[in-house]
């Protein structure tokens, strides 16, 4: 039996900006983080890692596809995934896709070639982890799960990203912590407050450095 592999360009990029954003207090896709919104950060760093990328969101600023939530109301972020796998299940030779949060402007330059290389059959889902953390929405999901997906949102109460996983078979990546000038960066440190984004100023400073 021949290894399974999966190519870039079987992969399609969708960055998950349809929440609530309570925390905030405001959109945080339009939060700027230096002189970028925080959105153009997530886009730059996903376009070069995936040959098509598009927005979940009901609106955007930014010249890509938006992917609005197919389900009423702010059902949560398996709504988004679901939607961005309808999504990517539309274009040519793409089998998955790939989902990242906008609150998390430093993911992993390597993440979408790293869940990739993680697979081991085309049904696999691959979610990433850091310091013994899993991050599912930062995941390679199969488009074929769609429609397993848009059942268990109509009728699981809860809609527990982990719930769904234990439906399916799922494999976990692992990535380091990022070496800064100040100290060691989790890529999927996540900004939800106005305090986190005063310091998510200084790791853009540090990684800059």
């Amino acid at each position: 039996m021949a290894e399974f592999s999966l190519d870039k360009s079987q992969i399609a990029g969708v960055v998950l900006a349809g929440g609530r954003s309570q925390r905030m207090g405001r959109d945080k896709a339009g939060v700027m983080l230096g002189a970028e919104s925080l959105l153009h950060h997530v886009l730059t760093r996903l376009s070069q890692q995936a040959p098509l990328v598009a927005v979940n969101a009901d609106a955007a600023a930014e010249s890509v596809p938006v992917v609005p939530d197919r389900f009423r109301g702010k059902a949560g972020p398996m709504a988004g995934i679901h939607a961005a796998m309808v999504y990517a299940a539309g274009l040519p030779s793409t089998t998955h896709v790939v989902t990242v949060s906008v609150d998390c402007p430093f993911f992993p330059a390597d993440l979408v070639a790293r869940l990739a290389a993680a697979v081991d059959h085309p049904s696999q889902v691959a979610i990433a982890a850091s310091e013994g953390r899993s991050h599912p929405v930062f995941g390679l999901w199969p488009v074929t799960l769609a429609a397993d997906l848009e059942a268990w949102i109509a009728t699981d109460e809860k809609r527990r990203v982990r719930d769904f996983l234990l439906r399916h078979d799922v494999t976990e990546v692992a990535f380091p912590l990022h070496p800064t000038r100040a100290s060691l960066l989790d890529p999927f440190f996540n900004i939800n407050t106005p305090d986190d984004l005063v310091e998510a100023e200084r790791w853009l400073e540090a990684l800059r450095g």
